[in-house]
């Protein structure tokens, strides 16, 4: 089967599933269908899914992780002892854990084709991942809380695990509170990863984006909280920071360098 095919088959499985879709026609183009499908799979409710789509969706979704290329931490070079900063995909990196920057329903963005984060990693880890943090969500029956940290697999992502944080969002000044919180999210996410006995970990610019955390300020704070942390624990993590926007990337350096 082509990823033509497999596109065409998860499109048509996803629009048979709701009456509202049923008239909705196929593009013709691959990107087209690309994009209705990334559309249909963000919009999608955990709801279950038969092993047929699972099957075809993860061989969709790996031979699209080929295409995109997949760096690895061995390939980069840290700017300090056990700390690196990379500037690309975070859901094209094999660490052994990534941090999404989620919101407190923890379900993933369900704007269609949102650029943000927590979108991409549902997009490309596959509907499993919404499948597993409703799961999650159910079992702790209310919102996550902010500055905390849960786990889930990664699924069709080249990371092992997924971290996923809720960080402070900021309407205004920044207050002493908002920057415990978001203290609180890297500590967590490195706590957790340690509990697992993972070895390396990927963070995102949290709360910088819809959240609105000034991307400065954020960073000082990232960087400082993990060498804390690191301080404490010697030899327990690797920390690559991952910057998407050239703008991030000037300002790490910077305070790495």
């Amino acid at each position: 089967m082509t990823q033509e095919q497999r596109a065409d088959f998860m499109i048509r499985y996803l629009l048979n599933e709701r009456k509202e879709y049923q008239n909705i026609a196929l593009p013709l183009s691959l990107a087209g269908k690309r994009r209705i499908l990334r559309s249909l799979v963000n919009v999608r409710p955990p709801v279950p899914v038969s092993q047929d789509f699972l099957k075809i969706q993860d061989a969709y979704l790996q031979e699209r992780l080929i295409e995109r290329g997949v760096t690895k931490i061995e390939d980069l070079t840290p700017l300090q002892p056990k700390i690196y900063l990379w500037q690309g995909d975070i859901t094209t990196l094999a660490a052994d854990a990534i941090v999404n920057a989620a919101n407190s329903q923890m379900l993933g963005c369900f704007v269609p084709c949102h650029d943000c984060i927590d979108n991409t990693i549902h997009t490309f880890a596959g509907v499993q991942l919404r499948l597993e943090c409703a799961d999650i969500m159910a079992k702790q029956n209310a919102e996550e809380s902010t500055g905390q940290a849960k786990i889930t697999k990664a699924y069709n992502l080249p990371c092992r695990y997924v971290l996923h944080t809720v960080g402070p969002i900021i309407d205004g000044a920044v207050t002493k509170k908002d920057a415990e919180l978001l203290e609180n999210c890297y500590r967590s996410c490195l706590e957790l990863a340690a509990s697992y006995g993972l070895q390396n970990i990927a963070f995102c610019c949290i709360s910088t984006g819809e959240f609105h955390f000034p991307n400065q300020l954020a960073a000082e704070i990232a960087i400082q909280t993990v060498k804390n942390w690191q301080t404490q624990n010697p030899k327990q993590m690797d920390v690559i920071f991952n910057v998407f926007k050239d703008s991030d990337y000037e300002i790490y350096q910077k305070l790495l360098r």
